[in-house]
């Protein structure tokens, strides 16, 4: 089984289950023949449940402006089977390990979906364009529940990440902790276009000259952040946070990085326009302390874990079914 498919059962809830019923480019389809195209255990996956999932897949594709090839699309085709199975095969192992799901949690993940909708009424649309029923949504939360029990129970909760693991980690991957230098500054932006004349530029720069002069005379910087600035950091006194190199436009970052704190730049030209700058902080580049991180290495070390050890429980489950496919 591949690493994507092992990911999807996993992290299975009732919200991911359940997305791919909620996109409005699938508002339009009708419901095929439920003809099967596998059987677990003398359980069919029908042609609806496939096609239905294909139908999110592509549309997610072609939202990113991609085309999918046909050897592509065999592929996708026998991954979304695959998933099917493994799904199928890990609700009813769920029946076997006695696992039940109270009504409250699926009515609270159904709530959960509702609020994807300005109104109930909305919902109940929605649901009716794609030939769904309220039942088959509460169906489907609950199958989805079951499988991520299941999982926490036969996989996740056995798996135990020590300290020692989460030390060696941080000792030999100390590149990823490094926090590179960051400014924190605040600026004033009269906007001008590049391709302005000669006139629009001398009226921008006449305006930013005047509020450096009221700088000068002690005015606040914030203050005439807010009630000169053009840029959307305008309201919050110019504040434009902590940033690291890589993040402003080249003059911008020049200059910032060559300031000191509480230092306010003369006017700096990007293509947004003209600025005033102010560096309100600094912070240089330093090593995360394993303490700050080490919570954050165990759950990446155990997520890989539950991954791995997943995909052999799955693989494991599979070979003890009867599947039976037709595509």
């Amino acid at each position: 089984m591949k690493s994507a498919n092992c990911k999807q059962i996993y992290q299975i809830t009732a919200i991911l289950v359940l997305v791919m019923f909620f996109i409005p480019a699938l508002a339009a389809e009708k419901k095929p023949a439920a003809k099967q195209i596998a059987v677990v255990n003398g359980v069919e996956i029908t042609r609806a449940q496939f096609d239905k999932e294909l139908s999110v897949h592509l549309q997610r594709v072609s939202r990113q402006g991609q085309q999918v090839s046909d050897e592509q699309m065999q592929a996708l085709e026998k991954d979304i089977l695959e998933g099917l199975i493994e799904r199928e095969v890990l609700y009813q192992e769920s029946h076997r390990a006695g696992i039940k799901i109270p009504d409250q949690k699926v009515d609270d993940q159904l709530a959960d979906i509702k609020k994807r909708f300005p109104t109930e009424e909305d919902f109940k649309k929605a649901l009716v364009g794609m030939n769904l029923t309220e039942a088959e949504v509460r169906s489907q939360i609950q199958r989805g529940l079951a499988i991520r029990e299941l999982i926490d129970q036969k996989v996740a909760n056995k798996i135990v990440i020590t300290d020692e693991a989460t030390q060696a980690y941080y000792t030999d991957n100390s590149k990823l902790f490094v926090r590179p230098e960051q400014v924190k500054a605040s600026h004033i932006l009269i906007k001008v276009e590049p391709a302005a004349d000669d006139a629009t530029k001398a009226a921008a720069r006449k305006k930013i000259n005047e509020i450096q002069q009221k700088l000068k005379g002690g005015s606040d910087f914030a203050e005439l952040a807010k009630e000169y600035s053009e840029g959307p950091s305008g309201p919050r006194g110019g504040d434009l946070g902590y940033f690291k190199r890589g993040q402003m436009v080249k003059p911008f970052e020049d200059a910032v990085f060559s300031m000191q704190i509480n230092e306010v730049s003369d006017l700096v030209e990007t293509r947004f326009g003209y600025h005033l700058i102010k560096v309100t902080d600094k912070k240089a580049e330093e090593t995360l302390p394993y303490a700050d991180v080490k919570e954050k290495i165990a759950q990446r070390l155990k997520q890989e874990q539950i991954e791995k050890a997943a995909t052999l429980y799955v693989e494991n489950l599979k070979k003890g079914a009867k599947v039976e496919k037709s595509l």
